[in-house]
């Protein structure tokens, strides 16, 4: 079975991140995760981006490392992605969700996760990085709501929900919700971590999960059961 995948609200690598990211390392089994940082949704910062990722993982026990994949040309090259082997932690940045979707769809990179992901990996996404997995993700200056990758199945994630009123989201969302598609309103230095099914809420803030006839908020160490 795949290993599970860490849904991050946002503001990753930040002050109130080192909980949260050490459950998330500590979830692989291993004493000192090897963590590969992509930062290939930060278009207007990557480098930085990958220097925070792997500074902050480092700091907290782990073994982090970047792995420069930008676009779609790099994400079919045999040789970058091989260096995603032996990954305990895979771990998207936020940043730009639509060139992020753009660049793994179809691509050897996701391939090479999925094949992680079966030998014990963890994925992990914040912002970007988590809307794209979902069923669904929602392009929000638009309100276009298009095919993700499907890795978070019958989800679609909203990051940055500490901003957001459930009264006002839920008028939104609520054509798109049906008995296969539930949204997870996640706030930032905030994770849901598990599988499509279970989730354990983890971090600073708080989860809130809209289904057909209303939203329910979860705390950290509260559980969603993804179908109630």
């Amino acid at each position: 079975m795949a290993a599970p995948i860490a849904l991050v609200g946002g503001d990753e690598f930040r002050r109130y991140c080192g909980e949260m990211d050490q459950e998330i390392m500590a979830a692989t089994g291993k004493n000192s995760a090897r963590v590969v940082v992509l930062p290939t949704a930060a278009v207007n910062g990557p480098v930085k981006a990958a220097h925070d990722g792997v500074t902050h993982f480092s700091a907290l026990g782990g073994n982090g490392q970047p792995l420069m994949i930008l676009d779609r040309e790099q994400a079919n090259d045999d040789e970058m992605v091989q260096r995603l082997a032996g990954a305990d932690v895979i771990y998207f940045t936020g940043g730009n969700p639509n060139h992020l979707l753009e660049t793994l769809q179809d691509s050897r990179l996701l391939d090479a996760i999925g094949k992680a992901r079966e030998e014990g990996a963890i994925l992990a996404g914040s912002s970007a990085g988590a809307m794209v997995m979902g069923s669904v993700m929602r392009r929000p200056r638009a309100d276009e709501w298009v095919t993700g990758l499907g890795i978070a199945q019958g989800i679609c994630v909203l990051p940055h929900h500490e901003r957001s009123n459930p009264a006002e989201v839920a008028p939104l969302v609520e054509e798109h919700l049906s008995d296969s598609l539930v949204v997870f309103g996640i706030d930032a230095q905030t994770a849901c971590l598990g599988l499509p099914g279970e989730w354990k809420v983890i971090g600073h803030g708080k989860a809130t999960v809209y289904r057909q006839g209303g939203w329910q908020v979860y705390q950290p160490g509260e559980t969603i059961k993804q179908a109630a």
